[in-house]
């Protein structure tokens, strides 16, 4: 049950999201999925991965529409 949900709760980050953030989101989940998985938490892991690449990508695009503004943030 944990599974499904975890998995549910991914593809909602990943569907609503600008296109730069699922990219960073999948990168995530792989890195994340490969690291779990190592300690028997693939799921888990790439939950995770998927939740910090999205994270990341948000921000990148953030600080690449900043320095287009010419904010220095």
């Amino acid at each position: 049950m944990r599974k499904l949900l975890l998995t549910a709760a991914a593809a909602v980050v990943v569907l609503g999201s600008p296109l730069a953030a699922r990219a960073g989101c999948l990168a995530g989940a792989a890195v994340g999925g490969v690291a779990g998985h190592m300690v028997h938490h693939g799921v888990l892991g790439a939950a995770a991965g998927c939740a910090i690449g999205h994270h990341h990508a948000v921000m990148a695009k953030r600080r690449e529409e900043a320095a287009h503004n010419g904010y220095n943030h």
